[in-house]
């Protein structure tokens, strides 16, 4: 079958009175008369090689990724027992009854947990916190002391920030911060053990918000409780925060420093290891495993920190449920402690969430890191 091309180089070279190999000198590519089959070569060549430097560096990652997956961790890797359960906002509103709590209680049994962050929030974003969000709160609190005696109940409060858009929590209005402090103050007064924060989203270097953390501190402490919060991930690779920034407006991750900073300022930090958007279990537990070993570079001895485990079950762009899996959190936990600092006792995991949980979600946890 005879090509287009073919006829056009036959048509262009009998117009010149030049017959095909007879003298005709061929014009270079990218020059007018340059044969079309010539240009869609070059082209070609160089779609491959921006192909090639586009995959590149993924494939590099995701190879990197694997690597941290492989090999066995270390013997006595386990729970220190400090892990941690987040809990929804129906065990202080009212949807809860006593045997719910006792449920629950036996659910905790024989595992590595120590405190619960339960949902009492959200706060308004001035600040403030309704007295309303929390009415059962007594109730539970009443409840583990009796049920769970030595299991520790922190109040889980949070907001969205006005970071990335009009609407939400501005931290650089000094207002708002005393606000937040006199909600804590006030929650503590109803009962609870300790404070747990989880502002979303807030960007790597935030100084607004390590002044508030220091007001934080400073009245956990003066309460003898601890003050803890839920940290974004490490830039897998450097100043990854900063790409993100620019390209998308939602700079997903934390630098190193800043995770550092935020350690120093709290009794415990737990990282958000989930939502990932990796497609594969090997390359979440991967991520996991290097996630541990950036977070335990940088956190002091003196604080908790606590790895998420995904117990929840959805499929999207940024969560795929065959790869987020809680045994390849736990396997990739106990392999970035392992290699950075396997004696470690402030050190744990944290379950995010309890209503999302099934069966099989508490049976890897259980085999994988309690044992």
């Amino acid at each position: 079958m005879t090509s287009h091309f073919g006829a056009y180089e036959q048509e262009s070279n009998s117009a010149t009175g030049v017959a095909p190999g007879e003298g005709a000198e061929a014009p270079e590519p990218g020059e007018p008369g340059a044969r079309p089959s010539r240009r869609r070569r070059r082209a070609l060549r160089v779609a491959a090689v921006l192909l090639l430097a586009l995959l590149l560096p993924v494939l590099t990652a995701a190879l990197a990724l694997r690597l941290n997956y492989a090999g066995d961790p270390a013997d006595g890797t386990y729970t220190r027992n400090r892990d941690a359960l987040w809990l929804g906002h129906a065990w202080v509103d009212g949807r809860k009854r006593d045997a719910d709590a006792t449920a629950l209680a036996r659910r905790l049994e024989r595992t590595g947990i120590r405190d619960l962050y339960v949902h009492a929030g959200p706060l308004e974003h001035d600040g403030t916190l309704p007295a309303a969000r929390y009415p059962r709160a007594r109730w539970f609190l009443d409840a583990m002391r009796r049920e769970a005696p030595g299991i520790r109940v922190q109040a889980w409060l949070g907001d969205n920030l006005a970071s990335e858009g009009p609407d939400g929590m501005r931290l650089a209005d000094a207002d708002t911060r005393a606000a937040v402090v006199a909600s804590t103050r006030q929650i503590l007064d109803a009962g609870f053990e300790g404070a747990h924060f989880d502002l979303e989203p807030l960007h790597s270097g935030d100084r607004d918000y390590l002044t508030l953390l220091d007001a934080l501190r400073r009245e956990t402490r003066a309460r003898g409780v601890p003050l803890s919060v839920a940290a974004h991930q490490i830039d897998p690779l450097p100043a990854l925060h900063s790409v993100a920034g620019f390209l998308t407006g939602h700079p997903k991750w934390w630098s190193q420093e800043f995770f550092g900073q935020v350690a120093r300022r709290v009794d415990q930090i737990a990282v958000m290891s989930y939502d990932t958007a990796m497609p594969l279990e090997s390359l979440y537990g991967g991520y996991v495993a290097q996630q541990t070993s950036l977070a335990l570079e940088v956190t002091p001895p003196g604080t908790d920190l606590l790895m998420g485990l995904p117990f929840f079950h959805t499929d999207d762009i940024g969560h795929h449920e065959r790869a987020e899996t809680v045994a390849a959190a736990v396997r990739g936990t106990r392999l970035g402690l392992s290699r950075t600092d396997p004696g470690r006792q402030r050190f744990g995991v944290a379950l995010y969430v309890d209503f999302a949980a099934r069966e099989e979600d508490w049976t890897a946890y259980r085999t994988g890191w309690v044992r």
